[in-house]
């Protein structure tokens, strides 16, 4: 006689779907804030009056939030509650965004440095001198002692960037247990061959996050920090300059609401679920077997009462913690798996995390569209790779060999997009006594008596600040006192300058000898090598993140099953600590290195960088980048990247 088996039919909406929804979601929503984080950097930065190296270290504590307790959250917690320890991450992210906003509600209105000086005359009205002969009269000497005493009283606030620092850090702590705990529970209760298709429609849903990141990253930069507070038609700069601070703040608010909601659902799925696609035959197999455990006799007592499972105790899971961790680093492909994963995230990190700040000086574009660039264009490109790798690995059937060779393939085609982009490369801005002399001839100085020139000597001018103008002839001024300016007309951002000393000495072609706000614009042609390089960019995007899917896999079925939430664990733990907190550090301290001309805070003190030297910039983040490893964006990161 043949038993015939009845195959269970999944309803359309079984708990693993949702579950699976969920997961949808809470990948979406913590790369959501965590691309928004990225994309906040250099406005953070600015709004502090910090250096790359501190910023760097900033964006580096979500990885410590991860090493205090990655290890033992995937190793406890595969023995627990998996997603109600999934809901409780979620609101401490959300709360990790909340406090990270805070500052900008302790903070005073953002006063950005300028030179311009303002001198009453008789009539009552205001007359603006950009060049003054005599030195007692500088805008710094103009400021009642009692009012600059008060403005560094504020100014001591800049050290609120720990409530940065610890929101950032809280973020991290609360996005250790979703991943290893999530995509476990989700692999123990899937059928295998689904398990790939899964975690692919997982990384691209969760891909979604950081295009909607950046976006309302770019469009909070276009923002000023302190809109609704302050008069914007007395602002005299705009989102293109570099002393500009968007409304950061809003952002981390609308990130933690979102985050909030995502981890509502975890707190209603079961410890564990039924293993999909069991047959009916299975089930009652299985309660059987289940029943004969549970019914053991006594001896003693004769009885066949059931008997409750002995609890487990922490001690107990303690004890084997060690000889886990032993048989898993015997595991030679793990290990391999382990380096390779640090050497790629290391380099990748490093650069997401300043590319905005790369696009801005490398190429000329504003932060806000940089940012918006990134999320529009390199991250559908991420999504489509994802999706195509897992699609090629259900349906060409790949094992782990054949899902190495893919991720191999990927990485190298990866790299050469790399290589390429290394070359396309722009000018540096022309500014006078910086990149240029002034008389137009090529001269790169890190020098600031370089500034002061024979048409600006009898100004009294100040070197320290940064006030950029363009002037007619196609240079930058770092001030208009430092072009010689001696009048000024119109006010805020239509404030135009005339009688420039300096433009009239250059031997380059001039219309007028007068100037307006901002810094000059960039060649044609260096718009034309930006096209080429986000071309080169989005192509590269897709190779790398093709290895995305293959890479999980080779991961999950290279280690036994009773250690693959430690084996995530441990990988992630590793990963995030060498590969995601010195980066971020090394990488600051290296572009701090190219800048030419610092900022100054109100109460002296040098402050967040203006203006840097390109060709160092990019030589300091492009070979030291490695390969872009966005097969790690949604991984190995719980920033998106």
């Amino acid at each position: 006689m043949s038993v015939e088996k009845i195959t269970a039919r999944e309803p359309c909406c079984s708990k693993l779907k949702m579950f699976l929804a969920a997961m949808c979601f809470v990948f979406f929503a913590k790369a959501f804030q965590g691309s928004y984080m990225k994309s906040s950097v250099t406005q953070i930065e600015r709004r502090f009056d910090i250096p790359s190296s501190l910023i760097g270290f900033i964006d580096g504590s979500f990885e410590i939030g991860n090493l205090f307790v990655i290890a033992f959250v995937s190793y406890f917690g595969a023995k627990l509650h998996r997603p109600r320890l999934i809901g409780a991450g979620c609101l401490i992210m959300a709360m990790g965004s909340f406090i990270t906003a805070a500052p900008h509600f302790f903070q005073g209105p953002y006063k950005y440095e300028t030179t311009i000086s303002y001198l009453s005359a008789s009539n009552g009205t205001e007359s603006i001198l950009p060049c003054l002969a005599n030195g007692s009269l500088a805008h710094d000497n103009e400021i009642p002692k009692v009012e600059i005493q008060a403005e560094c009283e504020k100014a001591a606030s800049s050290s609120l960037w720990l409530y940065v620092f610890l929101g950032n850090m809280l973020r991290g702590v609360g996005e250790t247990p979703v991943m290893p705990l999530g995509l476990s529970y989700l692999d123990d209760f899937s059928r295998e061959e689904n398990t790939a298709l899964y975690m692919a429609l997982i990384q691209t849903l969760g891909i979604l996050g950081p295009m909607f990141g950046f976006m309302l990253g770019s469009f909070c930069a276009k923002l000023y920090v302190d809109i609704g507070a302050v008069d914007l038609d007395t602002i005299t700069i705009n989102h293109k300059d570099t002393r500009w601070v968007g409304a950061w703040w809003l952002g981390f608010l609308l990130t933690g609401g979102v985050m909030l909601l995502a981890g509502i659902p975890f707190w209603f799925f079961p410890k564990s679920l039924p293993k999909q696609g069991e047959t009916e035959t299975d089930k009652k197999s299985n309660i059987l077997e289940g029943d004969q455990d549970r019914f053991i006799p006594d001896n003693n007592k004769h009885s066949t009462a059931p008997n409750k499972p002995a609890p487990v105790s922490m001690a107990a899971l303690a004890k084997d913690f060690l000889p886990s961790l032993k048989k898993l680093f015997s595991n030679t492909i793990y290990l391999l798996i382990v380096c390779t994963g640090f050497i790629q995230v290391s380099g990748f990190i490093g650069m997401i995390t300043f590319m905005p700040k790369f696009m801005e000086q490398i190429y000329g574009q504003s932060a806000s569209r940089a940012i918006f660039l990134i999320g529009i264009m390199t991250l559908p490109a991420v999504a489509l790779g994802i999706i195509t790798g897992g699609f090629i690995m259900k349906k060409f059937k790949l094992n782990v060999l054949g899902a190495t060779k893919l991720c191999i393939g990927a990485s190298l085609l990866a790299f050469s997009s790399l290589v390429i982009q290394y070359f396309l490369q722009c000018d540096n801005s022309q500014v006078a006594g910086l990149t240029v002399s002034y008389q137009g001839a090529p001269q790169v100085s890190y020098q600031q008596n370089t500034l002061i020139s024979p048409c600006n000597m009898g100004c009294s001018c100040s070197v320290k600040h940064w006030d950029p103008i363009c002037a007619s002839n196609g240079l930058t001024y770092a001030s208009p006192c430092l072009a010689g300016c001696q009048t000024s007309t119109g006010d805020g951002k239509d404030m135009a300058f005339h009688n420039c000393t300096c433009i009239g000495e250059s031997p380059l072609p001039f219309a007028n000898m007068s100037a307006v706000l901002g810094q000059c614009p960039r060649k044609s042609d260096c718009d034309y090598m930006f096209k080429f390089y986000m071309a080169v960019t989005v192509i590269g995007a897709f190779f790398s993140s093709c290895g995305a899917t293959p890479g999980y896999i080779i991961l999950l079925r290279s280690i036994n099953p009773e250690l693959k939430s430690l084996a995530l664990g441990i990988y992630i733990l590793i990963v995030r600590t060498l590969g995601g907190i010195p980066p971020p550090i090394y990488f600051g301290a290296l572009i701090d290195r190219t800048c030419l001309k610092w900022g100054t805070k109100q109460c002296g003190g040098r402050g967040a960088c203006r203006f840097y030297d390109s060709g160092a910039f990019r030589f300091s983040l492009r070979s030291r980048a490695g390969d872009p490893a966005t097969q790690r964006w949604s991984s190995s990161s719980g920033d998106g990247t």
